[in-house]
C-alpha cells in the first residue's frame, strides 16, 4: 500500500540539489553533519577505506547483534549518501580525492587536527584547486589549544565539558545522557555553519575553512550555567528531575509510571493546584514566590502525583490546562498515532535493505521538505557509481585501482559492512 503523504513528500522540490558535499568523516559526530544536508538534498559522497569501513560505527549495535546485518549505531547518523571506499593516504586515492574537490561545494572530516595536512589533502592545499571550497572540520577541540590533539567521544565530551555534572541527582554521581546528545548537537551546529558558509559564497564567491568543536558546542547548550556563573560565581548543581529555574517542570513518579509535568504560566499554574486540590499551594501563583518555595512546590507536586495513575494526571491535565504526560517509551512513540501521520517516526521502503524506520528528516518545511531516499550502504558500495559518473574513469581504470587496492568493498567477516545476506548482485545499486 502507497503511503501518500510520503509519496507528496518525495514529490516536493530539494532545497539543496546541485550542492554536493564530500564526507570523509567517522563515528557520528561528521557523518551526521553531511547527513543532515543529504536529507535536504545535497549530494553526499561518503568515504570510507576499504574492507572494513568506519569500523568503529559499523561495529556498533545495541548488545552486540546485527539485526538483517544492518548497524543501528551507524544507520542512525547515516542517509541519502553515495558510499565509496578509497584509501586516500595512497597517492592514487588523494588523486581521486582531489579531482572530486574540483567539483564539489564541500569537504567534511573529523580526522585528528593535522592530519589531512600530512596526507597533502588539508584546506590549503586543497582550496588551491577550488578557492570556492568550503572545508569543515570538526574536531573535539578545534584545530588549536592545548587541549586540540584529544580525541573526543560522547561521553568523553559531556564529562569534559560539564554536561555530565549538571546530570543527575544531587546525591548520586554525574548522568551521561543515553542519547548521543554530544554528537548529534555538533554534527548539527556543523550543517548550519556550512549552511552560512554556501550563503557567504553566494554573496561573495568565496570558500572558508570551519573550526568547530565538539566541546564548545555542548558549552554553548547548557542554557543558563554559564551566564549564572559569570554573574553570581556560583556552580551549577545537579538537581535531579527537578527544573530549578522554571517551577515547576519535573518528572515524577505516578502510581504505574513515570509523568512530566509542567505549569510554569500563572494560569497554568493555578490550573495545576486546581487539579490537585490544593488550595495553599494555589497562594504561590506569582513566579516569585513559587521560586521562593520551590522545595515544597515541588514535594506536594510529587506527593500528589504518586498517589495517581499516569492516564488519571494526563486526564486532569486536559481538563483543567497544564501540561502532563506519560514518560514515554521508544515503543510507544513508534506506534503514536500523532507521531505517525506528521511522519515523526519514517517508515519506508529502502532501495536495498526494504523496509526501514527513521526518525523524521525535517520533512515539515512546506515546499522543500527533508526526505530519506535510502539508509546506509555497504563500504564501497557505489564506487562504480561515482567514479564513472563524476569523474569519467573507465571500467578499465577502476579494474586496475581495485588491483591495487587503492579503491575495494567490503570484508564478508564484518556482516555490517556487506550487502544483505543473499544480496543478488544487482538490488540497491545505482550504477
Amino acid at each position: 500500500m502507497v503511503d501518500m503523504k510520503l509519496f507528496e513528500i518525495a514529490r516536493k522540490n530539494d532545497a539543496l540539489r546541485g550542492v554536493r558535499v564530500l564526507s570523509i568523516t567517522r563515528i557520528i559526530y561528521g557523518p551526521w553533519a553531511a547527513t543532515l544536508l543529504g536529507l535536504m538534498g545535497a549530494e553526499v559522497i561518503h568515504f570510507e577505506f576499504p574492507g572494513s569501513g568506519d569500523l568503529l560505527i559499523r561495529g556498533v549495535s545495541p548488545g552486540g547483534s546485527f539485526p538483517r546485518g544492518l548497524s543501528p549505531g551507524m544507520m542512525c547518523a547515516n542517509a541519502n549518501k553515495y558510499h565509496i571506499a578509497v584509501d586516500i593516504r595512497h597517492p592514487k586515492g588523494k588523486k581521486i580525492v582531489e579531482e572530486l574537490v574540483a567539483v564539489s561545494d564541500v569537504l567534511m572530516e573529523n580526522f585528528k587536527p593535522g592530519t589531512f595536512d600530512r596526507w597533502g589533502i588539508g584546506y590549503n592545499q586543497l582550496k588551491e584547486i577550488n578557492p570556492g571550497l568550503i572545508y569543515v572540520s570538526m574536531q573535539g577541540f578545534g584545530n588549536w589549544g592545548s587541549l586540540s590533539q584529544r580525541p573526543s567521544y560522547d561521553a568523553y565530551a559531556q564529562g569534559i565539558t560539564g554536561l555530565a555534572e549538571i546530570t543527575g541527582f544531587p546525591d548520586a554521581i554525574p548522568l551521561k545522557s543515553q542519547a548521543w546528545i554530544g554528537d548529534f548537537l555538533s554534527g548539527t551546529v556543523a550543517a548550519y555553519l556550512t549552511l552560512v558558509a554556501l550563503y557567504y559564497r553566494k554573496k561573495t564567491g568565496k570558500g572558508q575553512f570551519i573550526d568547530l568543536s565538539q566541546a564548545e558546542v555542548l558549552i554553548r547548550a547548557m542554557d543558563w550555567t554559564w551566564i549564572y556563573m559569570g554573574i553570581t560565581g556560583e556552580n551549577r548543581e545537579r538537581t535531579g528531575n527537578r527544573d530549578v529555574a522554571v517551577v515547576p517542570s519535573l518528572i515524577a513518579k505516578a502510581k504505574d509510571g513515570f509523568v512530566a509535568i509542567a505549569a510554569f504560566d500563572k494560569k497554568e499554574f493555578e490550573a495545576l493546584c486546581d487539579a490537585m486540590g490544593d488550595r495553599e499551594l494555589k497562594a504561590f501563583a506569582e513566579y516569585e514566590k513559587r521560586f521562593e518555595n520551590a522545595e515544597l512546590v515541588y514535594r506536594r507536586i510529587e506527593e500528589w502525583a504518586s498517589a495517581k495513575s499516569v492516564s488519571e494526571i494526563e486526564a486532569l491535565a486536559r481538563e483543567y490546562g497544564f501540561s502532563a504526560s506519560k514518560v514515554m517509551s521508544s515503543e510507544d512513540i513508534y506506534h503514536d498515532p500523532h507521531y505517525n501521520s506528521r511522519k515523526s517516526v519514517w517508515k519506508f521502503i529502502d532501495p536495498l535493505w526494504d523496509d526501514l524506520t527513521y526518525p523524521n528528516p525535517l520533512s515539515s518545511i512546506e515546499k522543500t521538505p527533508g526526505k530519506v531516499k535510502w539508509a546506509m550502504r555497504p563500504v564501497g558500495f557505489d564506487n562504480e557509481h561515482v567514479l564513472t559518473r563524476l569523474l569519467g574513469y573507465t571500467q578499465e581504470e577502476i579494474g586496475e585501482l581495485y588491483r591495487e587496492k587503492v579503491i575495494g568493498r567490503w570484508d564478508e567477516k564484518f556482516p555490517a559492512t556487506a550487502p544483505p545476506p543473499g544480496w543478488d548482485g544487482k538490488k540497491g545499486l545505482f550504477y
